[in-house]
């Protein structure tokens, strides 16, 4: 170990040579290919002025490409190459921002050569790192030093001169080959304990495969550290060198783009073919929705029914995990970082029952740390698996009386459009199941009713539309504003509500889309209390693809046109819904939503629609409020879990990580410790793990039983709004329905 602090090599007494003669190597390599500048071919020209004319016109906010987004365009287009502050040095910059105002004028003009002068530049910075990084390789590293990395460099300052990038880019490196050289120790503990026959620990390179001991080129153990270190940047050198200019093309149009707003895109004619396949194919996969994030596919949150939302294993893909590499079966993995995300994408994807690696930096340890792989086999996201469900649980309010509580948890608002388009007369439809299981609840006499809405990303608005109105009646439940006004969305398939007793509304910060029109409704309504994370995600805008003309060559805009406003007239747009009461998640510790993306379309208010509340909700929520707050001071097993989502976000917010090995060693003992329990935390808000649908330790979802139980306690006193009963007039027309309807109705 005292070689090792000294030098930086543990077991290859040869590997210096080796990393010295790879960086010489390879630059002689590069100058030998000549590799050639990108230059825009000349319809780019054309495709740049239909780009600028169509943005102002047809983007919701009807934004002129002036000065401003100019300015936003300059920084999306830098940011998607060098996020963060790595390659660039402060004189590039300098040169850059010459153009930074005057982006707009150029792009009308058809004038792009400004992105590909960036990307040359770029492109020469990662080659240049590509060779230091080879070279430090070969010096080894002093692990007794004291000294720290700052890995979040978001809002760092590029450095400024040649020094200062040497002396960051020094201490990344030695961060890499210190995680890696820590990593494989722990390894090499963990195989031992196992044959001695002590009980094994999951490795940190390969969590889920705890009974394969000899199959080290799965974890890539059998790498050098220097070699795994320098391994992704060559790669990544490759990847660029291999990107041709209609890459560069589609990666600065859609910098404009994203100036109006993150959901907008230009797609190239590659991409467009990607798109429509997407669109077109039941794609097999893992079943997450992904974005970048700082290089790497972030995981956003997992799909009900796909490959990863099955996985009952204790280390799988987790909301919040970033993709660095993907492997296939048993190949070696491909380092990912900083691909495009729809390349990363790709290699994803596969036939259905082929495996796929996926190598991640956990979302619990964003330093990077602590590396896990996740072995998926691929598949199609199963119907049934989204199905909603029912359980009834038995629970005390503050009165002591016991009361039947259901719960129906509702992953994605689904609907099987292609059986319904062969006709089918009874297409699976989550509207349809949802109605089932109130019928079911109401049919075994629960005094109080749960919607679970955590991590349900949306789906189809009409079935979102269509729930509401199960607990409302026939009404409003939703505006939509575009460029040409607002139209409101009633429920008129049901015209009195189904259920109308207490009712409440879980969400999460996954929460998205028409979760959020729903728990915004059935809020605006009076109709249920709210709880969960302080808000939803708050996307509350819909994209729609264009045509820049009739030659595909031209590519396609996708390009935010509508925005939600809920019945009250306020905007989903960024806030989301806010809940009545609030019981974070381990969710709340991540930087997930709307507003943590850049340039979000406003929020905004518009009149509210012609809606009559059905009660007024603020006194029971306050009571409600009150004896859950005390309930959950004196609980300690609550108390615990405050303390483990408090120290999520005290991870969240770290920058930096020590260089001292033995330093090193206790906080990454501690991060180890502190992930079992948080995992646990974690598994507990994604899904339901037992047979009957109830989510085990889902601390949570037994707080919230307590408050329905709470509340129906204190309808059953008169202390509450009682459950919705129809006005005379309302009887009276019931009583005029056909029998069979009828009795349907009073049911």
């Amino acid at each position: 170990m005292d070689r090792l602090r000294r030098t930086g090599f543990a077991s290859s007494r040869s590997r210096p040579s080796l990393a010295l003669g790879l960086a010489a190597c390879l630059s002689v390599l590069c100058a030998v290919a000549g590799i050639a500048s990108r230059r825009p071919e000349p319809h780019y020209a054309r495709i740049a002025q239909r780009v600028a004319r169509f943005l102002p016109r047809e983007h919701l906010a009807r934004q002129p490409l002036d000065e401003t987004m100019s300015s936003r365009a300059w920084t999306h287009y830098i940011d998607s190459l060098d996020n963060s502050r790595l390659y660039f040095l402060q004189s590039d910059i300098d040169r850059f921002k010459v153009h930074e105002t005057g982006l707009g004028d150029a792009l009308r003009r058809g004038d792009i050569q400004f992105a590909y002068d960036v990307f040359e530049t770029f492109l020469a910075r990662v080659r240049d790192r590509r060779d230091y990084a080879a070279q430090w390789l070969g010096k080894g590293f002093d692990f007794d030093k004291q000294e720290s990395f700052t890995w979040r460099r978001k809002d760092a300052a590029w450095p400024r001169d040649r020094a200062e990038w040497d002396d960051l880019w020094r201490r990344k490196i030695k961060n890499e080959y210190l995680r890696r050289v820590l990593a494989q120790e722990w390894a090499e503990q963990q195989r031992a304990t196992e044959k001695s026959g002590a009980d094994a620990m999951p490795r940190p390179d390969d969590p889920d495969k705890e009974d394969e001991e000899d199959d080290e080129d799965a974890d890539d153990f059998s790498l050098s550290p220097q070699d795994f270190v320098i391994r992704p940047y060559q790669r990544y050198l490759d990847m660029l060198q291999d990107s041709d200019s209609e890459w560069v093309l589609e990666k600065y149009l859609s910098a404009f783009a994203r100036a109006y707003d993150p959901h907008s895109d230009y797609m190239s004619m590659s991409s467009v073919e990607d798109f429509e396949i997407q669109m077109k194919l039941s794609l097999v996969g893992i079943g997450a929705l992904l974005r970048a994030e700082d290089g790497a596919a972030q995981v956003v949150r997992v799909l009900p029914g796909g490959p990863a939302e099955r996985d009952t294993r204790d280390i799988r893909l987790k909301p919040g995990d970033k993709i660095i590499a993907v492997g296939q079966d048993d190949k070696p993995p491909v380092d990912v970082l900083h691909w495009p995300l729809n390349r990363t994408i790709r290699l994803i994807r596969g036939k259905k029952g082929t495996r796929v690696v996926l190598v991640c930096i956990a979302a619990d340890d964003p330093t990077g740390s602590t590396i896990k792989k996740v072995d998926l086999v691929r598949d199609e996201v199963r119907l049934e698996e989204q199905a909603a469900k029912l359980t009834v649980a038995d629970t005390r309010g503050f009165d002591g009386q016991s009361r039947k509580i259901g719960v129906i948890h509702l992953p994605a608002f689904y609907a099987d459009m292609a059986s319904r388009s062969l006709k089918n007369p009874n297409p699976r439809s989550s509207a349809e199941d949802v109605r089932s299981l109130i019928e079911d609840a109401v049919a075994q006499n629960v005094d109080g009713l749960i919607l679970d809405l955590r991590n349900n990303g949306g789906g189809a608005l009409p079935e979102a539309i269509r729930i509401a109105g199960l607990f409302t009646g026939r009404g409003p439940v939703v505006q939509v504003g575009g460029l040409e006004g607002v139209n409101i969305i009633e429920s008129r398939d049901t015209e009195y509500a189904l259920y109308s007793g207490p009712l409440m509304v879980m969400v999460t910060r996954v929460s998205a889309s028409a979760s959020e029109i729903v728990a915004g409704a059935l809020q605006d309504y009076g109709r249920a209390i709210v709880a969960g994370d302080s808000k939803t995600h708050g996307k509350g805008t819909v994209q729609t693809v264009a045509r820049l003309g009739l030659d595909p060559k031209l590519g396609k805009l996708k390009i935010t046109s509508w925005i939600y406003y809920r019945i009250s007239g306020k905007s989903t747009q960024i806030k989301g819904i806010v809940p009545d009461i609030v019981l974070p998640s381990a969710f709340e510790t991540m930087e997930l939503g709307e507003d943590y993306l850049p340039h979000p379309v406003d929020w905004s208010t518009v009149p509210k629609a012609d809606y009559r509340p059905v009660a007024d909700l603020t006194p029971a929520i306050v009571a409600l409020e009150t004896k859950s707050a005390l309930r959950r001071s004196t609980n300690a097993g609550f108390q615990a879990y405050m303390k483990l989502l408090n120290r999520m976000e005290r991870m969240n917010r770290e920058t930096e990580v020590s260089l001292h090995m033995e330093e090193r060693k206790k906080s990454l003992q501690a991060e180890r410790e502190f992930s079992d329990a948080q995992s646990a935390l974690i598994s507990e808000t994604i899904r339901p793990s037992d047979e009957e649908g109830r989510e085990k330790d889902d601390i949570v979802l037994d707080e919230c039983l307590r408050i329905m139980a709470d509340y129906a306690a204190l309808v059953a006193t008169g202390k509450a709004p009682a459950p919705l009963e129809p006005t005379p007039a309302e009887t009276a027309e019931r009583k005029s329905l056909p029998h069979a309807l009828r009795d349907w109705l009073m049911n």
